[in-house]
């Protein structure tokens, strides 16, 4: 019987993920709530832009009405394009650029500087598409990739947006995740209390991973486990009655 519980004990709970070791106690990283460079632009990332001549005054001119147009009538299609491995784009006209490593305004400098040839005072924007967070809120199976429309996207809107903390999460066990450098620094967050108020403006960055630790439910999933062998020992032991008569 003990090693009965011993095998079943393997399954319970397997799905809380970044446990910290029992015993050991882990040094967090502190908290930031601003990012501490802007972001910059890694491999397979999606990119869009949109030029204009004359420092964009045909944008604002379309926005105004100014000229006779429409104010709104400039409806451009925004293409996207990906970062390669190599770290160069293809992009029209002016074929493969080098942006790997580039802040959107160090990009958005470099691309105007290139299209200068073919327009007249470029004004470039350029916008990062598939800018997300990943947020697991807390009930171990509903995990939902955030995009960040919104480049001060707080903690508090990413966890809004994923449904909240799950019935099954723990606020006061909020891991926030962020690779600096090619390494995952750890900020340990606590959203149980109302001095937790402070850090739900903090700004989140793309690839964040959010994890809301869930509550162990030791007696609900233990009996899950061992419901099928009950059963088991059940049958037998009808089945022995049975024959001994």
């Amino acid at each position: 019987m003990t090693l009965f519980f011993v095998f079943t004990s393997c399954g319970i709970n397997s799905n809380i993920m970044f446990k910290t070791p029992k015993g050991v106690e882990y040094k967090y990283d502190s908290v930031p709530m601003k990012p501490s460079e802007e972001y910059r632009i890694s491999k397979d990332d999606k990119i869009s832009f949109i030029i204009s001549n004359n420092l964009g005054h045909k944008i604002i001119d379309n926005q105004t009405g100014v000229g006779g147009v429409n104010p709104g009538a400039m409806n451009v299609k925004e293409m996207e394009f990906i970062v390669k491995n190599d770290g160069f784009t293809e992009l029209p006209v002016i074929g493969n650029v080098h942006v790997l490593g580039l802040t959107i305004t160090e990009c958005e400098d470099t691309l105007a500087k290139l299209y200068a040839k073919e327009h007249q005072n470029p004004f470039v924007q350029v916008r990062v598409t598939n800018q997300r967070v990943i947020v697991f809120p807390g009930s171990g199976g509903d995990a939902k990739v955030i995009p960040l429309i919104n480049n001060n996207t707080t903690l508090m809107e990413s966890i809004a947006q994923a449904g909240g903390i799950t019935e099954r999460g723990k606020a006061s066990t909020v891991k926030l995740m962020r690779k600096i450098n090619g390494k995952r620094e750890i900020y340990l967050i606590d959203l149980s209390k109302i001095e937790g108020l402070q850090y739900t403006d903090m700004i989140v960055q793309s690839n964040d991973y959010i994890y809301i630790e869930p509550n162990p439910r030791l007696a609900r999933e233990t009996l899950a486990q061992i419901t099928p062998f009950l059963a088991i020992v059940s049958s037998l032991s009808i089945l022995i009655t049975l024959l001994s008569k």
